[in-house]
């Protein structure tokens, strides 16, 4: 099991608000930070819904190619206002909310690109409530 991601970005500063802007509408927040002297690598932010941050962004040179990452949600309506939020936030759109039923009949995603060009997503896998 997977207990917690992290992605390198170009511009620390702006992914940190990108992040904090884009999943707030999952519950998530910035947990934690850390700076570039105590991790002995870039800044860092920890993302998640508290307690415990479980996605976490360190100033840096960008992954390349660009990374992937899906956020799980418990409706529809996180999809969509995921995706409203991310692009208000500066992401550019790389998927509208919308049916994926080539994944499954009720695969609900959205995606966006980060500053850096990471891909990520919100998807529901539940039917409408």
């Amino acid at each position: 099991m997977i207990d917690h991601t992290g992605i390198l970005v170009s511009d620390f500063d702006r992914s940190r608000e990108f992040y904090a802007r884009a999943l707030a509408p999952l519950g998530y927040e910035i947990l934690m930070e850390l700076s570039a002297e105590l991790t002995g690598h870039g800044d860092t932010a920890g993302f998640g819904e508290p307690p415990k941050p479980d996605f976490w962004i360190t100033g840096g040179e960008p992954n390349q190619p660009p990374i992937h990452v899906a956020f799980r949600v418990d409706n529809r309506n996180m999809v969509d206002d995921f995706h409203a939020a991310a692009l208000a936030a500066g992401g550019r759109c790389n998927g509208e909310p919308g049916l994926r039923p080539h994944y499954h009949d009720d695969y609900y995603a959205a995606f966006v690109l980060d500053p850096d060009g990471h891909n990520i997503e919100a998807v529901c896998h539940l039917p409408p409530a």
